[in-house]
């Protein structure tokens, strides 16, 4: 991924003044610097009381030391080299630690739940505080590249590269958690936890071993604008000798089942996302990569061999999609949604999944991917079921949350893993409820009227 992507967003992300941990080494770091909206939350703790939830997350997961190490090398820096080496570094050993703990290769770090997501969302947020507020001994070209650097490599984003000669890839992307005001601030994302749990797996399909590449996104329509999802995507599959033969975006989607999304749309419905921050419109262009100017774009997954597997939730395949009642005039009237296929000239208002940010990845995806020509590559998106919050108000975790949590990226695993395998063409499974009511029971979608 190209750090100049995000340079701009990284530049004019919405800032406040507001002290944060960051400020623990004196002399080094500033808490009067304006912090991100996300960045605030860090400080927040449940309604009950208690620790900030945030950081206490991060030290159950053992994660504190990595955090406190950063910290100090920034501080011993004295060059731009130096600095831009250790948030390099950070950024790529945060993802490797985190995902290394997710599939139990590192038990000696904490008493978390090692499937639990949050750490790393939380970390990554204490690291790039600091980094905004850090203020060196020398003087800083570039602030805004370092932070590149730095959240490029937390997501994933630097290790993209599938081996040459195996004979199946399939590069899957996960989310952040969202939703996080209030006693959401324990909000955990099964589809960033499902990430952490295929990065890098090999997986045993009927057409022989697949190997996975996993990233993990922000709920950031700046991001979005940027490209973040096309250099992602678009750069594992313009490398011809180890491109994905699947792509597939995971989020969170409905209580209680999977979905495989049909249809994505090229609309945003103006939920406000992780620095609330609302856009409404249609999905702009990423700037320098191929992509058709389409409204709809229908999954290529085997949606057929996908359906066949059974777990602790069922696997719907949700046909849905929504479009504007008058095409000359987007975003005004009430969406008309439907569970047939979208007509010529129609403008879309929603795809099944959505008009958030989960729809645009699985939209923004695709696009690159026939914008460069690869119909033979599948490409789809895939919604878990939602996975709640732990019952004690009071409380971080428990049983039952971590239970629901293991169970939904254990059947993630097997919908890869059938994804992966590939299929010939189904014919699509009767509608089994309303295209309104499928389009508008997720989290996030804004349909007026």
């Amino acid at each position: 991924m190209r750090l100049s992507a995000l340079l701009p967003l990284l530049a004019a992300v919405p800032l406040v003044a507001f002290p944060t941990t960051a400020a623990a080494t004196p002399g080094c770091f500033d808490p009067a610097a304006a912090l991100t909206v996300e960045e605030q939350r860090l400080t927040a703790a449940l309604p009950a009381g208690g620790p900030a939830v945030g950081p206490e997350l991060v030290r159950l997961a053992g994660f504190d030391p990595l955090v406190a190490e950063v910290k100090h090398d920034l501080c011993a820096a004295r060059t731009p080299r130096r600095a831009e080496r250790v948030v390099t570094q950070a950024g790529d050993r945060l993802w490797r630690t985190a995902v290394d703990r997710a599939q139990g290769r590192r038990p000696d770090l904490g008493t978390l739940d090692r499937f639990d997501d949050r750490p790393l969302y939380w970390a990554r947020l204490q690291l790039s505080s600091a980094l905004r507020q850090w203020r060196p001994a020398f003087p800083l070209p570039d602030r805004a590249r370092l932070l590149a650097a730095f959240d490029r490599g937390s997501r994933g984003l630097g290790d993209v590269r599938f081996p040459l000669g195996h004979p199946r890839r399939i590069m899957v992307s996960g989310f952040d958690p969202f939703q996080l005001d209030g006693s959401g601030v324990r909000i955990s994302n099964p589809a960033g936890a499902s990430a952490l749990q295929l990065d890098g797996r090999v997986l045993s399909t009927p057409s022989g071993p697949a190997v996975v590449q996993a990233v993990s996104f922000p709920v950031v329509w700046g991001y979005f604008d940027e490209g973040i999802v096309e250099a992602a995507y678009g750069s594992a599959l313009r490398d011809r000798a180890r491109r994905p033969d699947v792509i597939m975006t995971i989020s969170q989607g409905r209580p209680g089942r999977f979905d495989v999304e049909r249809w994505a749309g090229a609309w945003r419905g103006g939920f406000p996302d992780n620095n609330n921050v609302s856009v409404t419109g249609g999905v702009p262009p990423a700037a320098g990569w191929p992509q058709p100017d389409v409204q709809f774009i229908e999954t290529t997954l085997p949606y057929a061999r996908m359906l066949e597997v059974t777990g602790a939730y069922p696997v719907n395949f949700n046909q849905a999609f929504c479009v504007w009642p008058d095409p000359a005039h987007p975003g005004a009237g009430t969406p008309v949604c439907r569970s047939d296929a979208p007509a010529p000239g129609e403008i879309a208002a929603s795809g099944g999944g959505g008009n958030y940010l989960s729809n645009e990845s699985m939209f923004r995806s695709n696009r690159v991917r026939l914008g460069l020509g690869l119909t033979s590559v599948a490409g789809g998106h895939l919604h878990t079921p939602v996975l709640g919050q732990p019952t004690d108000p009071a409380a971080l975790t428990d049983a039952d949350f971590e239970a629901r949590r293991r169970a939904i990226t254990a059947e993630v695993v097997t919908l890869a893993t059938a994804a992966a395998g590939g299929s010939s063409v189904a014919v699509a499974p009767p509608v089994t409820e309303s295209a309104q009511a499928a389009v508008a029971s997720l989290p996030g979608t804004v349909l007026p009227g």
